[in-house]
């Protein structure tokens, strides 16, 4: 029987391509997210102004809690959840994304000088909060820390929200980070349309390595029944963010992680006999 050698030719130049382009999506990783990433510029709303002050001089400290759309939401969390994360031992496991602006000089009703920082967060989870008192309050716990790690300050847990007073001062615009590029893309880079009802969300599961102790790597695996190849994947990474979208318009996943993970040395690898994408991601130090 003799082998028709233009169709071993052709096999194994597709074979090829897909091992060359799975050493790019493993590059592409680290080459998208050490690029400097995009940003726009926000003009927050005004939302809530929390008074405290430093525990080093006790002096006044204001916190401007203003909305924008631009900031996307925390996962969804209800108030049993909530109540259950808080009693937990690391309630720091749930994530409320946020922009932390610079720390700007502002004169209080008493002709003071004071220190103000402006912190964002979505408009709908603001909203969520101004219902709820505990959400309120744990709006403003994650406030303060988050402030307590950028600027190494220790702020009082002492609060008063101002009922007449939605902001101190003036509110300037922040420049934030706006969507990365895609991780994993097709070669010939065309628009993704908008997502027709019939996407499903894949089955996928989150493991942490080591399983308990300090976490260093967090693993996603999701299953892909039906996609064939790596090229027809779109997958975007996020500090605490995972995206994917498999054309034609399969399967799109969008999780947030408890944790925040290193983007440029994360790396992912479909296999095709199992249609499995393997996303490893180192995790950051706290």
């Amino acid at each position: 029987m003799e082998t028709d050698a233009s169709l071993l030719g052709v096999e194994l130049e597709q074979k090829e391509q897909e091992e060359l382009y799975q050493q790019l999506l493993l590059q592409t990783m680290g080459k998208v997210q050490s690029e400097s990433p995009p940003s726009k510029v926000i003009r927050p709303q005004p939302g809530m102004c929390v008074k405290t002050s430093s525990m080093s001089d006790k002096k006044k400290v204001f916190l401007n809690i203003c909305q924008s759309q631009a900031v996307p939401p925390p996962p969804h969390l209800s108030q049993e959840a909530l109540v259950e994360l808080l009693e937990s031992e690391d309630p720091t496991s749930y994530r409320v994304p946020m922009s932390l602006g610079e720390p700007h000089t502002e004169v209080d009703n008493s002709s003071r000088g004071c220190t103000v920082y402006d912190v964002v967060i979505n408009d709908e989870f603001f909203q969520k909060c101004q219902k709820d008192d505990l959400f309120q309050q744990f709006l403003i716990a994650v406030s303060l820390e988050g402030l307590e790690n950028k600027y190494n300050l220790e702020l009082s847990r002492d609060v008063k929200i101002l009922k007449n007073r939605k902001f101190m001062g003036s509110i300037a615009e922040q420049n934030i980070r706006a969507k990365s590029k895609p991780i994993i893309q097709e070669i010939d880079s065309k628009e993704s349309d908008s997502l027709p009802s019939s996407t499903k969300r894949p089955e996928f599961s989150l493991l942490v390595e080591p399983p308990s102790g300090n976490a260093e790597h967090l693993i996603a695996e999701i299953l892909l029944p039906g996609v064939i190849s790596a090229c027809s994947l779109v997958l975007d990474l996020g500090e605490d963010r995972l995206v994917l979208i498999a054309r034609s318009s399969l399967f799109h996943l969008d999780i947030f992680f408890p944790l925040l993970i290193d983007q440029e040395n994360s790396v992912a690898q479909f296999n095709t006999n199992t249609q499995t994408l393997t996303v490893t991601m180192p995790v950051l130090s706290s």
